[in-house]
């Protein structure tokens, strides 16, 4: 791991995903967790405040970079929900098959490089009944930003961690093994490329 990464990124990353905007959407999202709940990717745990404590049971989250689970220690301290950090990516989920109520995605399907077996590994956990919840920024349908969107992507992947810019989410949900129930999608303010959000829930099929 270049110093990059482990020291500048995380912060860079904590910044970009705490604006007013952004957490307006884990706002939303976040509190419709119920259950054991697996969250995928909780990065700096940003995501904490907002569970329902009534309705969810404990939390499993997700976080392969060191950054990141080391800046999510304060908020753990100051969480009251149960949380177990398991230091993994996505395409390595150590639960057992249908074990989780809720998979939780927030700005996090458009960071892992298989996203393809990453939802395979949450469909396999997921149990029968439960439900995916996602949050996650992608393509635009707009022909115009979509181009700078592939035009950008390269850069923006190398700046951001992996991040792209350009997936289309419900396609790749979708194609996970999943059947999207609730879909909205919006522009953010800010720069279109970056700001083309999908918000949604999906179950398996």
């Amino acid at each position: 791991m270049s110093f990059y990464e482990k020291h500048c990124l995380p912060h860079i990353i904590n910044f970009a995903c705490s604006m007013k905007p952004i957490l307006r959407k884990r706002q939303e999202v976040v509190p419709l967790a119920s259950g054991r709940v697996l969250e995928v990717g909780m990065g700096s745990g940003l995501n904490l405040p907002y569970y329902n404590e009534e309705n969810v049971d404990m939390v499993w989250g997700l976080e392969p970079s060191e950054g990141m689970r080391n800046k999510a220690r304060s908020r753990l301290g100051d969480s009251s929900i149960k949380v177990e950090m398991i230091d993994l990516p996505g395409e390595e989920i150590p639960l057992e098959d249908n074990s989780v109520d809720t998979v939780l995605l927030t700005f996090t399907l458009c960071t892992i490089p298989d996203w393809q077996k990453a939802l395979e590994q949450m469909r396999r956990v997921l149990k029968p009944e439960g439900k995916l919840i996602f949050c996650e920024h992608g393509k635009s349908p707009d022909q115009s930003v979509a181009k700078w969107q592939d035009r950008l992507n390269p850069y923006w992947n190398k700046f951001a961690g992996g991040c792209n810019l350009n997936r289309p989410m419900p396609e790749l949900i979708s194609g996970g093994g999943f059947k999207i129930e609730e879909l909205e999608a919006e522009y953010l303010p800010g720069p279109r490329p970056i700001n083309y959000f999908y918000r949604g829930i999906a179950r398996q099929i």
